[in-house]
C-alpha cells in the first residue's frame, strides 16, 4: 500500500504532512504493521475519525507518523529521565538506603543489590519518563482527529435546525430534491459544516459518477453527527419511495426545533450545576486562607508565608480559569461569522468583507494599472482618514478592539511615569507600607484605562448590530402578508418600511432605494447583512436571497423564516432568564468572599495585633516566659502582609468573577469586562473603607 499523500492533506493534520513527516511515517510503517492488524478496532476507529474530521491522510500513514513522533518524544524524555535519575540517586541527593530497606540474609545477594540498586533506579526513572513521553507524543497526535470530529459534530448539531428550515423553505419555493441539495452545498458561508456534508454529496455525483442516492447513503455513514446521519437516512427513504419531500422537511423542521429547545434546556441545567460548583470552589481559597492565618498564630505550626502566597496568587486564578474552561465545554459561540458572499457574481462584496484597517477596498485591485486609480486611492485614503478623525467614536464603535492601540500605551505611560517619579512603591516592602495606592496604580489604573473604553465600545457595537434583529420576526411576518397580496418582494420591502418604525424598517428602505438605482436585490440584501454580520441574520438573508431568485411570490418562505426566527427568540429569552440567575449567584458569592475577608481583617487580625501591642506595653518593664510567648505570637502576625494578600485576593476574585459572568451570559469573554470593572470597583471601595 502506498503511503504517500498529496500536499493538501497537510492542512488537515495540523501541518504534519510535510516531506519530513512523510519520511517519518514511512520509516515507522514496519512498526505500525507489527503492532496493528488490519482488523484492529483501534485502527478502524481512527480511520472513521479521520474521515469525520475531513482529514485526507490514510490511517496507516497517520498512525505510523504518530508512532514516530511518540518515539522521538519518548526518547527525549527517556534521556531526561536518565539524567534526572542519575542526579537524584547516583550523586546521593536521595539516600537509596532509605528507599530500599528490607532484610537480606545472604551476603552475595546483599552485594548484588548494593551493586544494582542505583543503576536500576536510574533505569526505572528513565523508563517511566520515556513511557510518559511516548504517550504524550503518540496520544496527542491521535487525539487530533477525535477533537476535530467532535468540533464538527457540535457545529453540525447547532446548525441543523436552521439548515432543515432552509431546505424546507426552498422546497416550499418550488425547488426539487437535487436543487435543494445543491443550494445547501453552496451555502457554506452560512451553514458551515452542514453545508460541507452536502458538498461531499454533490462532489460524489459530479466527479465520481455516483448517483445521488448512493452519495446520500455514504454521507449518512461518514458524518460525525448522529442527528444529521438520521436525517440523511430518512431523506434517502423519501427519495427512494418518491414521497412528498416538502411534508418530510416540514416534519423534520418541527422536530429539530423541539430538539433545539430541549438541548438548550439541558445546557442551561448544566450551567446551573456549574454555578453551584463555582460557589463552592470559589469559597475554598477563602477557607484555606482563614485556616492558615489561624495556624500562623501557633508557634509550633509549620505554615509559611509561601503557602499564603500560593493560595492567593496561584490557587484563586487557577480555580477561575479552570471554571471558565469548564463552562466553555458546555456553552459555545454561535457558529459562523455572519458574512455572506455573492460567489463569482461580484468581487466587490468579497473585497468589502476582507477589507482591513489599511485596505481601501476595491480600488486596491486596480492600482498600478493606470495613474487615475493611484489618484483615486490617494484621495480615498485621505477621505477615510478624515472620516475617522471627524467621527472617532463611530470608528471605535465598529472596531472596539482598536481602542487597545491607544489605551495599552497610555496605561504603560501612566504606570512608568509613576514609577520614575517615585510616587508609587517599586518594591514589595514598599507595597506593604502603601498597599492600596500601589495596587491601584499597578492593577486598577491599567484595568480602568484599558477595559472601560473597550467595554463601552464593545457594548455599543453589540447593541448597534443586534438592534436590527429585535423586530426581525414581526417584520418577516409583515413581509409575508404583503407578499400574499400580490406585491413583489421589493414592493413588500417598501410597504413595510413605510408602515413600520425601527432600524430594520429603515434598512428595508435603503435596500429599496439601492435597487431603484441599479443594484440587484440579492446584492442589496447581502450588503445589508454584511453591514451587521450577525449569524442569525445571515441565515435568514441567505434563505430569502435563494428563494427570491426563483420567484417573487415567496410568502410561504417568509413565514418559514419568521417561524425559525421566533423559535430563536424563544430560546434566547429562556437563555437570558436562566443565565441571569447564574450571574446573580456568582456576584453574591464574590460579595460573600469580600465581606468575610473584610471581617477577618477588621475583627480578627487587627484585634489580635492590638491585643499583642497592649500586652507588650504592659510587660515592657518585666521579664519572663510570658514576654517571650507574646513576642513569638507577635512575630507570627504580619498585619501589613496579610492586608495586602487579602486585598489582592478580593481583587483577583472580582476580575475573574466578572469575566465568568460575561461568558456565561453571552459566550464572550469581552462581555465580562463590564462586570469585572464593577466588581473590582466594589472591591477597591470596600477595602479602602476597611483598611
Amino acid at each position: 500500500m502506498s503511503l504517500q499523500t498529496d500536499s493538501s492533506g497537510g492542512g488537515g493534520s495540523g501541518g504534519l504532512s510535510s516531506g519530513g513527516s512523510d519520511v517519518l511515517g514511512e520509516t515507522f510503517y514496519p512498526l505500525y504493521d507489527r503492532l496493528f492488524s488490519e482488523d484492529s478496532e483501534f485502527v478502524g476507529d481512527v480511520e472513521t475519525k479521520l474521515a469525520q474530521a475531513r482529514m485526507t491522510e490514510t490511517v496507516e500513514l497517520y498512525l505510523s507518523r504518530a508512532l514516530g513522533i511518540g518515539f522521538i518524544s519518548g526518547l527525549v524524555l527517556w534521556l531526561l529521565g536518565l539524567a534526572l535519575g542519575y542526579g537524584l540517586f547516583a550523586t546521593g541527593l536521595i539516600q537509596v538506603e532509605e528507599l530500599i530497606g528490607f532484610p537480606v540474609s545472604s551476603q552475595t545477594v546483599l552485594e548484588l543489590i548494593e551493586t544494582l540498586r542505583v543503576p536500576a533506579l536510574v533505569f526505572v526513572t528513565g523508563l517511566v519518563f520515556g513511557s510518559i513521553g511516548f504517550a504524550i507524543g503518540f496520544g496527542s497526535l491521535v487525539a487530533i482527529p477525535y477533537s476535530r470530529a467532535s468540533a464538527r459534530k457540535r457545529e453540525i448539531n447547532m446548525l441543523l435546525t436552521d439548515s432543515v428550515s432552509f431546505m424546507y423553505a426552498l422546497s416550499v419555493g418550488g425547488l426539487n430534491q437535487l436543487e435543494i441539495i445543491e443550494a445547501m452545498a453552496e451555502a457554506d458561508d452560512t451553514y458551515g459544516e452542514v453545508a460541507k456534508e452536502f458538498q461531499s454529496i454533490v462532489k460524489e455525483t459530479e466527479y465520481f459518477d455516483v448517483d445521488y442516492r448512493t452519495a446520500i447513503r455514504k454521507q449518512a455513514l461518514e458524518t460525525p453527527s448522529d442527528e444529521l446521519s438520521q436525517f440523511l437516512t430518512d431523506m434517502l427513504s423519501i427519495v427512494n419511495s418518491g414521497g412528498d419531500m416538502e411534508s418530510f422537511l416540514e416534519d423534520k423542521k418541527e422536530k429539530h426545533m423541539r430538539t433545539a429547545k430541549q438541548e438548550q434546556e439541558l445546557t442551561l441545567e448544566t450551567l446551573e450545576l456549574f454555578g453551584e460548583m463555582y460557589m463552592t470552589l470559589s469559597l475554598f481559597p477563602l477557607l484555606l486562607i482563614i485556616i492558615m492565618v489561624v495556624m500562623q498564630m501557633i508557634p509550633q505550626a509549620e505554615v509559611t508565608n509561601m503557602m499564603l502566597y500560593m493560595t492567593v496568587y496561584a490557587l484563586i486564578p487557577l480555580i477561575g480559569i479552570g471554571f471558565l474552561i469548564m463552562v466553555s465545554t458546555v456553552k459555545h459561540d454561535e457558529p459562523g461569522d455572519g458574512y455572506l458572499s455573492m460567489g463569482a457574481d461580484d468581487d466587490r462584496i468579497e473585497t468589502q468583507r476582507d477589507q482591513g484597517l489599511l485596505d481601501l477596498g476595491l480600488v486596491e485591485t486596480f492600482t498600478g494599472e493606470h495613474s487615475v486609480f493611484d489618484r483615486i486611492k490617494n484621495r480615498e485614503g485621505t477621505y477615510e482618514t478624515m472620516e475617522v478623525l471627524r467621527k472617532p467614536h463611530v470608528f471605535f464603535r465598529d472596531n472596539p478592539l482598536y481602542t487597545l492601540a491607544l489605551t495599552v500605551p497610555a496605561s504603560l505611560v501612566i504606570v512608568t511615569t509613576a514609577m520614575m517619579n517615585g510616587s508609587v512603591p517599586t518594591s514589595w516592602d514598599g507595597l506593604l507600607e502603601n498597599a492600596i495606592w500601589g495596587t491601584f496604580v499597578y492593577v486598577y489604573v491599567p484595568l480602568y484605562v484599558i477595559a472601560i473604553p473597550l467595554a463601552v465600545f464593545r457594548e455599543w457595537n453589540v447593541r448597534h448590530r443586534t438592534a436590527v434583529v429585535s423586530q426581525l420576526s414581526e417584520d418577516l411576518r409583515k413581509l409575508s402578508s404583503s407578499n400574499d397580496t400580490g406585491l413583489t418582494l421589493l414592493e413588500s420591502l417598501k410597504a413595510v418600511s413605510d408602515t413600520t418604525s425601527g432600524k430594520l424598517a429603515r434598512e428595508f428602505e435603503v435596500m429599496h432605494t439601492k435597487v431603484n438605482y441599479g443594484t440587484s436585490l440579492k446584492e442589496a440584501l447581502i450588503e445589508f447583512n454584511n453591514k451587521y454580520h450577525i449569524p442569525r441574520l445571515a441565515r435568514t438573508t441567505r434563505l430569502i436571497t435563494e428563494a427570491q431568485e426563483a420567484s417573487n411570490q415567496i410568502s410561504d418562505v417568509l413565514r418559514t423564516a419568521a417561524r425559525a426566527s421566533e423559535n430563536h427568540d424563544d430560546i434566547e429569552r429562556e437563555r437570558k432568564s436562566r443565565t441571569r440567575m447564574q450571574v446573580v449567584i456568582i456576584i453574591m458569592t464574590f460579595m460573600t468572599v469580600l465581606a468575610v475577608i473584610a471581617i477577618l481583617k477588621t475583627q480578627f487580625i487587627d484585634t489580635m495585633a492590638g491585643l499583642e501591642a497592649g500586652a507588650s506595653e504592659t510587660d515592657a518593664g518585666g521579664a519572663g516566659g510570658g514576654e517571650l510567648a507574646e513576642a513569638d505570637l507577635s512575630d507570627n502576625i504580619q498585619v501589613d502582609m496579610l492586608s495586602v494578600l487579602f486585598f489582592h485576593a478580593v481583587t483577583m476574585q472580582a476580575i475573574l468573577s466578572g469575566i465568568i459572568c460575561g461568558y456565561i451570559r453571552d459566550a464572550d469573554v469581552l462581555s465580562g469586562l463590564k462586570y469585572a470593572i464593577a466588581l473590582a470597583t466594589i472591591a477597591l471601595v470596600g477595602w479602602t473603607l476597611v483598611a
